[in-house]
């Protein structure tokens, strides 16, 4: 068949290139829709079949960021006494490990509040840095996070109970060199404390806090009996 100009420019007209753009676009439709389903099945199927991941030495790692909280603690006393010009130094108070400011609390008591008072910040604030970072969306908090905050709230926790009337308590020197009472200073602390643990509640990166996973990583809930 002979193809002339006016039959060419009859078969480029617009009708026919929307009509022809029309079956292209529904072919592409069909071929598509025929391979989406499968992709997804694909995907959901490897999601469902995907084994969990088994967190090795957890235990430890959890145990290493407690750790790693309270060091932070005395850090904090260490760098505020020098900061203040004072001469920090180790010791034992009935077999207790201490850290001395080097300050006479009598003379400088505003110095030796700054010491008493930064064991207990420094660990509220990494408490709530770790809280505040953003991360990833479904990310689930590792041993070692978990144990850092472990360690804040319970060094909090000890202070404002067990530890806040020791000869040489943070909060009783805290309140001895401030207008603070012990109860305030418990209150200050211990509230944010509170606020930190319905964060970590409310939080699904930090669900089943002090779980631990088995050697498949998954968490096993419930109760055996052994026979006799």
């Amino acid at each position: 068949m002979r193809l002339t100009p006016l039959a060419l420019a009859d078969y480029l007209s617009p009708m026919r290139i929307r009509c022809l753009l029309a079956s292209t676009l529904v072919l592409a439709l069909v071929i598509l829709s025929r391979d989406v389903p499968a992709q997804a099945v694909s995907a959901d199927s490897t999601r469902e079949t995907a084994a969990p991941v088994p967190q090795r030495h957890y235990k430890l790692r959890f145990a290493l960021g407690f750790v790693s909280s309270i060091l932070a603690h005395e850090s904090g006393h260490i760098i505020a006494s020098y900061a203040v010009g004072g001469h920090p130094s180790f010791g034992f108070n009935k077999w207790r490990p201490t850290i001395y400011s080097g300050i006479d609390a009598s003379l400088d008591p505003h110095k030796q509040f700054i010491f008493s008072s930064a064991g207990l910040t420094v660990q509220t604030l990494l408490d709530e840095t770790l809280l505040d970072v953003p991360h990833a969306k479904g990310s689930i908090a590792g041993p070692f996070e978990r144990g850092l905050l472990a360690g804040g709230l319970g060094t909090v926790l000890f202070y404002i109970t067990l530890g806040r009337n020791g000869t040489v308590s943070d909060v009783s020197f805290m309140s001895r060199t401030s207008s603070l009472s012990k109860n305030q200073i418990s209150l200050i602390f211990g509230g944010i404390g509170l606020l930190q643990a319905v964060r970590i509640h409310v939080k699904d990166r930090y669900a089943h806090f002090f779980s631990v996973p088995d050697d498949t990583g998954r968490f096993r809930i419930g109760m055996s009996i052994a026979p006799n």
